[in-house]
């Protein structure tokens, strides 16, 4: 991974995302006093520009053809790699987006953004995150792909905030590839 693309992404998400002080409750149930509201990064041009060519990177190296993962986190992850390997010239990523419950309406998918035909059986896929604490959103994603038959390369996730994500994945046969962790905040 370039350093200065990496390091200039810290440099945004210290200032755009990162929030230290009081206790906030995470999705995995916990509460923390560093939370990371990567929203504010991913909304940001230079901040999803740079998210995009790392995690396009580290995508490139599973052999993955497809990326995405659960809603809402991965939704901008996923467009962003998906342009910067057409822009790239690379392979063409195919990108989709599970949803945390099907629709009662319109096509009523779980996995949306493949189009008709279109299958992940067999196919290799890396789950994206924007953040990870024990990796129970990339496990309802994982849960969702390997039901459909996706082959999971890989888990990449912009920042790892080192509470077990790694481990629970482990334990799944799965590799967490983090392009930051909380270390490199100083956490």
């Amino acid at each position: 991974m370039p350093t200065t693309a990496r390091a200039r992404l810290i440099d945004v998400i210290r200032a755009r995302s990162l929030s230290l002080g009081p206790a906030v409750k995470l999705a995995s149930g916990g509460t923390t006093t560093f939370y990371f509201d990567m929203k504010r990064t991913m909304f940001d041009p230079e901040g999803i520009d740079l998210i995009g060519d790392l995690v396009l990177d580290a995508v490139l190296e599973t052999g993955a053809e497809y990326v995405g993962g659960l809603e809402m986190g991965a939704v901008p992850i996923a467009v962003a790699v998906g342009m910067k390997s057409r822009a790239r010239g690379t392979r063409r990523l195919g990108t989709f987006f599970v949803r945390k419950e099907v629709k009662e309406h319109g096509s009523r998918r779980l996995i949306e953004g493949l189009i008709e035909g279109e299958s992940l059986a067999g196919r290799p896929v890396a789950v994206l995150e924007d953040v990870t604490t024990t990796a129970g959103s990339a496990m309802k994603a994982i849960g969702a792909l390997r039901e459909a038959g996706a082959r999971i390369v890989a888990v990449i996730t912009v920042v790892d905030r080192l509470e077990g994500a790694e481990a629970n994945l482990a334990r799944e046969g799965l590799r967490l590839l983090p392009i930051l962790t909380a270390r490199d905040f100083g956490i």
